[in-house]
């Protein structure tokens, strides 16, 4: 090598994005240590983070009280990563963080311990964006906002805030990376200072003037006032993107009061057409149907709730083979109307007048529409009017039933009238794909967990695609059969894939994205996918329970607490919703007296709900080994039986637990055998699925049938293994423990806890001290050491 060129470093511009803890110094070491963990944590379960480092791309540097990572190839991958960041610290309140991001050269060189490190502006200028910035704030550098700009999906994020003076004096470009939802959209604190110092300069030098003018301002101050209120008004959206709209519930004004199912399908075809357009943010139906027309609504806050800058509002009257629509679009910024138009049209006419509506409203948002994207807002769903309303009604039932606690007469409601749908319009291509929605949700809740509605799942899905192989909605529903009805996951992430480039703003393509991920046990990128989902259906409390329903498996109930609290805030009144957030106490630290409080509380405000909670009421019972409420819930369990979706108990399953503690054994016997022909019968129609067999295998073990419940239990393990469903899989092994405990197979019972907790999944502090089943290792010291590692930590 020559001399020129050893001295010379080789320069390559890198992209990097450099991190902090905020008030890092002012801390314990032992609570600098605890953050410093937390931040690796974070970090180090991104998904663009861990795609960079198995690709040999990424190289990351210790900074003391941070880190900065240096990615190799793309000026996009530091901001997904920061995204992701931001995303996953919404579970990590006590980590402050603030990032700045560069690209810049940079060169690689051999620090004394034989570490690759790194130096160059590159590196220094993330540091110098980052220092502008306060805890929460994602700050570009003006070189790589200008790169982002040339993508449509980064655009909405860039909020450019000028020039920041940082050490020296050297004064960079900064840009705030923000949305609603994602970094921090004030202005940073340094920015601030600097402008009132330069506010307070120019206030001195205009003193004299303003004395001499004062007379004449006072007029104008008025305006000022009023003026200033609009600018925060409009300030409040500041994070939100122009290109963003709510298609809020139309009003039905026709005199036949039936047909509001005619006025919902008017406006959800308009949503759905809309929802194509990449260009857009169009929130889903799920999100928007709370603001029906005759309450209050107030376009302002509505805005603010949903994230987006303008709704659509209008009202639909049908008499007489005739349609009038009147659609407005209104600017939720500052309440001021920006179109309006009434259309008297045939009915006959309506999918004109839909399509025209979207087509009007894309332009007024100035939105890009691509060929197929056109094509898709011209395309005609039906030509049978009443085909269409079924299916309106149809789809409505069953966008219900997903968004509670599924019910199987919602489902099989909803099933009758899409077929009733396809009858009339054979070639009705959105409800073939509702079908398959339909019955694959029957068979995966075990309502209906049979060949028969397999086979009706499947020829709905050959419908579709009979009809449109290639269409967005064809791949979602192809995803839905194969995860639902066959646990395919690798195949159904494929679909949704193709999915997600149609349907740009369908937060089902994210959530069942995020159910998959669960399934396959990548837990923190199913909270990632429930997360987007949200982005687009951000009032969908279903979605924010399941973000709660993943950290028990994940053991991390301070953040399942804090995801709870959120699904309570948006549904306070809520039972089930009240319910989960009670149990969280229950689970974290063996604390039953919330949840039993809030299970008294609802059923004295409504006796009517005592079959509804019958099995919360029974849970409260058991745990609390009273013979007589357990006695009294057992006969509220519906005739069906209870339990999770999966692994669902016979009626008398429960009579029969009630009479063991009541020291009844004969009738304990009595009514476990009744149990167990039921669950002996569910065995035979499915032989080779794992809950029954579970079900069966438990009941064998009350029944101190030893051999049968171990068989049982083991095979039922072996038929769905947790690798294959991390989930149920989960509850298959937790109940082989109590088996093997109930049997008095205690080095089983311990082996089996050993195995089922060393990775993700069920087992909870509270149930391990409270629940009946585990009382035959109490004495057993293995047992107790067990549980105490579960032990909340403070």
């Amino acid at each position: 090598m020559s001399a020129e060129s050893a001295a010379d470093p080789k320069l390559e511009i890198r992209h990097v994005l450099f991190i902090d803890i905020v008030g890092y110094s002012k801390l314990l070491i032992s609570e600098q240590s605890e953050l410093i963990r937390q931040l690796k944590d974070v970090v180090s379960g991104r998904e663009q983070f861990r795609s960079a480092e198995a690709g040999g791309k990424l190289i990351r540097l210790p900074t003391g009280d941070g880190m900065a990572l240096v990615f190799r190839d793309s000026p996009e991958a530091p901001v997904q990563c920061a995204l992701e960041i931001a995303r996953a610290l919404k579970n990590y309140p006590q980590l402050k963080l603030r990032m700045g991001i560069h690209s810049g050269p940079v060169n690689e060189v051999i620090d004394v311990n034989n570490q690759t490190n790194l130096a160059g502006a590159g590196i220094n200028t993330a540091q110098r964006i980052m220092a502008c910035g306060d805890a929460g704030h994602i700050l570009l550098s003006k070189h790589v906002a200008e790169d982002l700009e040339g993508y449509g999906r980064w655009r909405a994020y860039l909020h450019d805030l000028g020039e920041c003076e940082v050490k020296h004096g050297v004064r960079v470009s900064v840009v705030n990376f923000c949305s609603e939802k994602i970094g921090n959209p004030e202005l940073p604190s340094r920015l601030k200072q600097a402008r009132r110092t330069l506010t307070a300069k120019q206030r001195r030098k205009s003193a004299l003037v303003a004395s001499v003018l004062g007379l004449g301002l006072v007029g104008i101050s008025y305006w000022l006032i009023h003026h200033r209120i609009a600018q925060q008004r409009v300030s409040a959206f500041a994070t939100i993107p122009f290109k963003s709209i709510a298609v809020l519930p139309f009003e039905n004004l026709s005199a036949n009061p039936e047909n509001a199912f005619f006025a919902e399908g008017v406006q959800d075809e308009v949503l759905t057409y809309l929802a194509k357009i990449a260009d857009l943010k169009v929130i889903s139906r799920t999100s928007v149907m709370q603001y029906k027309p005759g309450i209050v609504r107030n376009a302002h806050a509505i805005g603010q709730a949903l994230g987006v800058a303008h709704l659509l509002e209008g009202s639909v009257q049908r008499a007489a083979g005739k349609v009038r629509i009147n659609a407005q679009l209104i600017d939720a910024r500052n309440d001021n109307h920006l179109w309006a138009q009434t259309y008297d049209r045939d009915v006959t006419d309506l999918f004109a007048i839909q399509s025209e509506i979207a087509n009007t409203i894309a332009d007024q948002l100035q939105a890009r529409l691509s060929p197929a994207e056109k094509a898709e807002i011209e395309r005609r769903p039906t030509s049978d009017d009443a085909a269409f309303t079924l299916y309106t009604q149809g789809k409505s039932l069953l966008i219900s039933a997903v968004s509670t606690d599924p019910e199987k007469a919602t489902f099989l409601h909803a099933v009758g009238l899409l077929n009733q749908a396809v009858a009339r319009d054979p070639d009705f291509f959105a409800a073939y794909c509702e079908l398959v929605h339909a019955n694959a949700e029957l068979y995966f809740y075990n309502f209906d967990h049979t060949p028969t509605r397999l086979t009706l799942a499947e020829a709905a899905l050959q419908n579709a695609t009979r009809l449109r192989p290639e269409a967005g909605e064809t791949h979602l529903a192809q995803a839905e059969y194969l995860y639902r009805c066959h646990l395919k996951y690798d195949r159904a992430r494929a679909e949704l894939a193709l999915a997600a480039r149609a349907l740009p703003n369908s937060s089902r393509v994210y959530a069942l994205t995020g159910f998959i991920d669960r399934r396959q046990g990548r837990w923190e990128e199913a909270v990632n996918n429930f997360e987007k989902a949200l982005e687009v259906d951000p009032r969908n409390y279903i979605v924010l329970q399941q973000i709660s329903a993943t950290y028990p498996y994940l053991r991390r109930h301070r953040e399942e607490a804090l995801a709870a609290d959120r699904v309570l805030a948006l549904n306070p009144n809520d039972a089930g919703v009240r319910i989960s957030r009670a149990f969280v106490d229950l689970e974290w630290r063996a604390n039953l007296q919330p949840y039993r409080d809030v299970v008294h509380a609802i059923l004295l405000e409504n006796p009517d709900s005592a079959e509804e909670i019958a099995s919360e009421s029974f849970a409260v019972a058991w745990y609390e080994r009273n013979a007589a409420d357990a006695t009294r819930a057992a006969t509220a369990i519906p005739a069906e039986g209870a339990g999770s979706n999966a692994v669902r108990f016979p009626h008398a399953w429960y009579e029969g637990l009630a009479a063991r503690l009541r020291g009844d054994t004969a009738a304990a016997d009595e009514s476990l055998l009744r149990a167990r022909a039921v669950a002996e019968h569910d065995v035979q129609e499915r032989p080779e699925y794992g809950p029954p067999l579970c079900v069966l295998g438990m009941i064998d073990a009350m029944l101190d049938r030893k051999q049968d419940a171990i068989r049982e239990g083991r095979r039922a393990v072996e038929l769905l293994p947790v690798e294959r469903d991390s989930i149920n899989g989960s509850h298959l092994l937790m109940h082989l423990a109590m088996i093997y405990a109930a049997t008095g197979e205690k080095d089983l019972a311990i082996e089996q806890l050993k195995l089922l907790l060393s990775k993700p999944g069920d087992g909870s502090y509270g149930d391990f001290r409270l629940n009946p089943f585990w009382d035959p290792l109490r004495a057993d010291p293995r047992f107790e050491k067990l549980v105490s590692s579960l032990a909340p930590k403070d």
